[in-house]
């Protein structure tokens, strides 16, 4: 019996803002047949089986034969520009870096200028998402984002466009996070009137937008400018840029504010390093900050490394 693929491609080229990205949908599917074993399949295809596992969701390495299995899902190309970092690529299109190194096969962080990085935007399933477009789009009037979501996807799976979706919510930027509520219909008065929440998630995407901005600026004790920040200097120029006011030093941010249990995009999360709430940066989403490190300067990082988990004392708005 031959191998049988399947290929689904639905080709589209998309430009966001600031970033320069070839969406090219395809989907590359392999029907299980007797004798077939994920090793064996995923030598044949070039392709590793923890891509194969990860993109099929399976949760063993059992596979049946007729059973259909996703080679490559619905993805896009993203060429790296200067000033990229993989860790600002993944926030960008609500990912990790860890995703984004073994979708490319990528063994450390470096990436170079003009580098081509596949961005998966789906789970695999872009056919169903698609199938149900029709019913899910005359139906749902807001759509609630989630893990592994992009404007893109969303505007394809709701049959609008990037720029619809973005006019429809106010967005100046394309960043989006988990747990945000978006329009994906226009409001029935024809104008743009926010999704429930999107006044807050407005001000929270551009204040992540801005602080991104600054990643690899020095650290300086009582810095408060680009040319080099301490942490509460960094938090609070950032804000200020989106017209946005927070007080200077992390011990008054502490004092005021409102504690939340779990920090959403745009709160101030607080670290002890050495007496007392002493660290802060801003969340960003999928337990990422963005921050002022005495040895790192501006960057990202994973509130589960364990330097910093051990030592979070607490999350506040100020919106």
């Amino acid at each position: 019996m031959k191998k049988q693929l399947l290929t689904v491609c639905a080709t589209a080229t998309i430009i966001f803002a600031g970033f320069q990205t070839t969406a090219s949908a395809h989907e590359k599917k392999y029907v299980v047949k007797s004798g077939d074993t994920l090793t064996k399949i995923s030598a044949a295809n070039n392709i590793s089986v923890a891509n194969l596992t990860a993109y099929n969701k399976l949760s063993n390495t059992v596979i049946k034969v007729g059973q259909e299995l996703t080679l490559l899902p619905a993805h896009i190309h993203y060429t790296v520009k200067s000033g990229d970092a993989l860790s600002k690529i993944a926030v960008a299109y609500n990912t990790t870096t860890a995703k984004i190194k073994e979708w490319n096969s990528l063994t450390s962080d470096t990436i170079k200028v003009g580098q081509s990085l596949m961005i998966v935007t789906s789970n695999g399933s872009q056919s169903t998402a698609t199938a149900s477009t029709s019913t899910t789009a005359s139906t749902t009037a807001t759509y609630k984002v989630v893990s592994g979501d992009s404007l893109w996807f969303i505007s394809s799976k709701f049959n609008i466009t990037v720029d619809q979706l973005k006019t429809w919510n106010n967005m100046t930027t394309n960043t989006i996070f988990v747990g945000q509520v978006l329009n994906v219909k226009a409001p029935a008065s024809g104008g743009t009137t926010a999704a429930p929440t999107q006044n807050k998630s407005s001000k929270a995407s551009a204040l992540i937008a801005e602080a991104q901005k600054y990643i690899g600026v020095p650290y300086v004790w009582g810095g408060s400018t680009p040319s080099g920040f301490d942490c509460s200097g960094f938090i609070n120029y950032s804000f200020s840029k989106v017209g946005l006011s927070i007080s200077r030093t992390v011990a008054t941010m502490w004092s005021s504010g409102t504690a939340v249990s779990t920090p959403e995009v745009g709160d101030i999360v607080f670290y002890e390093t050495t007496s007392g709430p002493s660290h802060a940066g801003i969340y960003m989403g999928n337990n990422k900050f963005i921050h002022a490190g005495s040895s790192t300067g501006v960057t990202i990082t994973d509130m589960s490394n364990s330097y910093w988990k051990s030592r979070y004392l607490g999350a506040k708005s100020f919106f």
